[in-house]
């Protein structure tokens, strides 16, 4: 399904809670336990609503992670956002794991420092990272990113994925080969990425580890947000593929095609794939 088509649909559900919690005198703001991690959530943001509704929010790779993650492993959540995964990522872990998270948008980092703020066993196993991973440090960081689907409609949003830019003015740009030349402590067992088209971007400054370490990939592909990033799926599978990397359907696990042409076929206008990517 295309993220418009979903946003839209939660946004009729999002109505109806909103209506109903209006009648009883409530906000749209709620503090929830959802499989024992605690969310300060705003309902009229789309991934706040599905953790709300029961962590309906990418529920399959969530699952996907469960089974991936390998405990008191290093593992990276970028584009970690509201910390859906990052705090999913540092249960998986182990009190002996780390996660490094890396969110670039001021909106987006607030919000995931605060729901680290209500879990404290858990924040223990994370450190933060303000930063756009890019090629090279330093480099100018754009002024806004795709961080936020609000389901109250309104103008500037995205055309396909309905989403809003928020700034970035606090975060700073670095290679991920430089920042864990600085903190990691041990190989990256997995990353998780998800950037909406910024894949190359970050991408172009792992060389090391996509060569060296080679961890298990969990990452959604976009073609059109690649493309609209000046990118393209052939020059992300182009970063894989050489380093001996196989491309798996995350539902299904069954293996990808490699030749970008073949791969763009499984994704129509507008949509994305949850994929793994992983040396065999």
């Amino acid at each position: 399904m295309k993220t418009a088509h979903k946003i839209r649909a939660a946004r009729m559900i999002y109505h109806a809670i909103h209506a109903g919690r209006t009648l009883l005198g409530r906000s749209d703001h709620e503090i929830v336990l959802r499989d024992g991690i605690k969310y300060d959530l705003n309902l009229s943001e789309g991934i706040d609503l599905g953790i709300y509704l029961g962590n309906f929010y990418e529920r399959q790779t969530g699952s996907a992670l469960s089974k991936l993650v390998a405990p008191a492993s290093l593992v990276l959540d970028i584009g970690a956002n509201i910390g859906a995964h990052t705090l999913h990522l540092a249960r998986l872990v182990g009190p002996a794991g780390r996660v490094l998270a890396f969110e670039p948008t001021d909106f987006a980092f607030r919000k995931l420092r605060r729901n680290l703020d209500l879990n404290p066993s858990l924040a223990s196993r994370v450190e933060l990272f303000h930063y756009f991973l890019t090629a090279d440090d330093g480099v100018s960081v754009p002024n806004a990113i795709y961080s936020s689907w609000p389901l109250v409609a309104e103008d500037g949003l995205h055309a396909k994925h309905l989403g809003r830019e928020m700034k970035t003015d606090m975060a700073q740009a670095r290679s991920l080969d430089g920042i864990l030349s600085e903190h990691a402590d041990r190989k990256v067992q997995l990353v998780k990425l998800d950037v909406d088209g910024f894949e190359c971007d970050v991408l172009r400054g792992a060389s090391s580890l996509l060569r060296d370490t080679r961890p298990i990939f969990v990452m959604e592909l976009a073609p059109y947000a690649l493309e609209e990033r000046g990118a393209s799926l052939d020059q992300l599978l182009s970063y894989f593929l050489p380093n001996g990397y196989v491309i798996y359907d995350e539902r299904t696990h069954k293996r990808l095609p490699s030749a970008a042409k073949e791969l763009q076929e499984l994704v129509t206008g507008g949509e994305s794939m949850n994929v793994i990517a992983r040396v065999p």
